[in-house]
């Protein structure tokens, strides 16, 4: 699958990379609008920004934009966020609400299928044989999905977001211990705020990983792009200054996760 990336490590640690795709099929790309061709919605630069922080790490990233399909939605197109705004499994419109397709073209039935069957279900079987493998090496194995969003979306949520938002669908999906490291980690990150299980409580690939009678341990982390981009807004430019500073408490944190071990 040429739009996947893989790297195999021998540590516990697996890292998910499902939103840093630029890249669109051209049978999607040109039923896409203008809005849509602008692809505001990437968790943009999050691959450089989490590269090389701890030795003998697993990732696994595809390179399909999430406006072609969602990697971290629910298959079946179940809403992960009942009640609240959010995008599907092949989205139609962005962040702020605003179609992304041109009149008519919008993905029908059929064609949700065949993205998922061509984009989706790969990267995830890629993913699931990345934590069956370092589960066997290790007795367990700890999915780490790295996310970043604009800091400021009403249609999405009110207010600021936090800096660190971190997900574990309210414990359900890692060890109490996993949970409280990394909670304890951003808290402590001098200038930056953070928030356990707010408006972001793990997406799709969290919930379903996330199996900790079978010693799968899942956790997101949602960093507002504020934290790493010189503006939240085209051309998205990473900051290197922001970056720097930032990948120290993220580095504690995956450190942590690396050293982990069942009680």
């Amino acid at each position: 699958m040429s739009f996947l990336e893989i790297t195999r490590g021998q540590s516990p640690l697996v890292l998910g990379l499902p939103h840093t795709g630029t890249d669109l099929p051209d049978d999607v790309a040109g039923k896409l609008n203008a809005t849509g061709r602008a692809l505001a919605d990437t968790d943009w630069h999050i691959h450089t920004l989490y590269a090389g922080l701890v030795p003998d790490v697993t990732t696994i990233r595809t390179r399909i934009h999430r406006y072609a399909i969602d990697a971290n939605r629910d298959p079946s197109g179940v809403s992960l966020y009942p009640g609240q705004n959010t995008t599907g499994l092949c989205p139609t419109t962005d962040f702020d609400g605003t179609p992304i397709y041109l009149s008519g073209q919008e993905p029908d039935t059929a064609e949700v299928e065949r993205r998922r069957t061509a984009y989706h279900a790969p990267y995830h079987a890629a993913l699931e044989a990345e934590m069956e493998r370092v589960a066997a090496l290790h007795g367990f194995a700890i999915l780490y999905d790295c996310h970043s969003i604009r800091s400021h979306i009403p249609f999405l949520f009110e207010g600021t977001l936090p800096d660190f938002n971190i997900g574990t669908n309210l414990g359900k999906t890692c060890a109490p211990s996993i949970e409280s490291a990394v909670h304890e980690i951003c808290q402590s990150a001098q200038n930056y705020t953070s928030v356990l299980n707010g408006r972001f409580k793990g997406g799709w690939t969290t919930r379903h990983y996330g199996r900790p009678s079978k010693n799968w341990h899942a956790i997101q982390m949602e960093l507002a792009q504020s934290t790493h981009l010189t503006q939240e807004s085209p051309p998205f430019a990473y900051d290197e200054a922001k970056a720097e500073a930032l990948r120290k408490p993220l580095k504690l944190i995956l450190t942590s996760l690396q050293n982990w071990s069942p009680s």
